[in-house]
This record gives C-alpha cells, sequence and structure tokens, in this order.
C-alpha cells in the first residue's frame, strides 16, 4: 500500500465480506499491546461480517480497490455498537480511524439515534487515546468472564 492519505468511504456489502474478515483479524493481530484475553476478531469470519453488515451495517476505507479500513455497527436502543474498527498497518496514520468512527457518528445521526457507543481494552492505551480524541468519553470498566480485574472499558459519545 502507498502511503499517500487518499481513501473513499463506503457501505460495506455482503460482497466484501471476506475481505473485510480477512483486514479485521489482521488489524487486531497487530494491535499496539497484547490484550488477555485474546481477542475475538482474531476469528472472525465472512458469515459473521456479513449478518452484521446485512442486518446493521459498516463502513469501509478503500484506496484504489484495497480495503484498508473498516467499522461495523449494530443499532442498540438508543445507540449505534460501534465495533470491529481495523485499519491495515500499512495505513495506519493516514486518518482512515477517524474518518470511520466520524461516518458512524454520521450514521447515527441520521437515523436520530443520540448516541454511539463501544468497548475497548484498558490496555490499549492508542485506542482509548484514539476514541477520547473523538469526542468520546469513558463510562464503565468491566471484567471479562473468569478476570478478576477489568480488562475493557465501555465509551460514548453523545450525536443527537
Amino acid at each position: 500500500m502507498t502511503r499517500d492519505r487518499d481513501f473513499a468511504l463506503r457501505p460495506l456489502h455482503g460482497t466484501s465480506a471476506e475481505a473485510t474478515a480477512a483486514l479485521i483479524r489482521l488489524a487486531f493481530a497487530h494491535q499496539e499491546a497484547a490484550t488477555d484475553p485474546p481477542p475475538s476478531a482474531l476469528g472472525e469470519t465472512a458469515a459473521a461480517v456479513a449478518a452484521v453488515v446485512g442486518a446493521h451495517g459498516g463502513f469501509g476505507a478503500w484506496r484504489g480497490a484495497t480495503l484498508a479500513g473498516c467499522v461495523l455497527w449494530q443499532r442498540q436502543d438508543d445507540a449505534l455498537y460501534l465495533s470491529r474498527l481495523a485499519v491495515h498497518p500499512a495505513a495506519r496514520g493516514l486518518g482512515i480511524a477517524r474518518a470511520l468512527v466520524a461516518a458512524v457518528a454520521g450514521q447515527a445521526q441520521a437515523l436520530g439515534v443520540a448516541r454511539v457507543t463501544l468497548s475497548t481494552r484498558l490496555v490499549l492505551a492508542g485506542n482509548r487515546g484514539l476514541f477520547a480524541a473523538c469526542g468520546f468519553r469513558e463510562t464503565q470498566q468491566h471484567a471479562h468472564p473468569g478476570y478478576t480485574h477489568p480488562t475493557f472499558v465501555d465509551m460514548e459519545k453523545q450525536v443527537a
């Protein structure tokens, strides 16, 4: 991938489910820090992506014919839950993640939804910082099943 900042955001469709699942697995395998427990995203499948995209939605960031970033969302009451934000390691630092997060916020506004919510691992300081810079605030920490200490945090952003 080239390092220029040119990319186009488009809604994801079922036809891109395999490429989207592969990108999610690759991006989550190259996180800034190891997570315990390992991320469930490492086992992402095309069928699961297609199901979320078909029932809810997602955006892809394309650099030419290459999928360089993606994000999925699901409607949950008065919120859109942002998930599987992933950027190809060679395309990081180009503003793709911020653009995808902004696209989900725009989608929430278009749907008349008041908030965008997400969860991220506590050890991923870069992710937490990115979301904070995008206007999210941390709301509650949680522990994965079997863990006695918090491992992830919920965050939310008001959009309406």
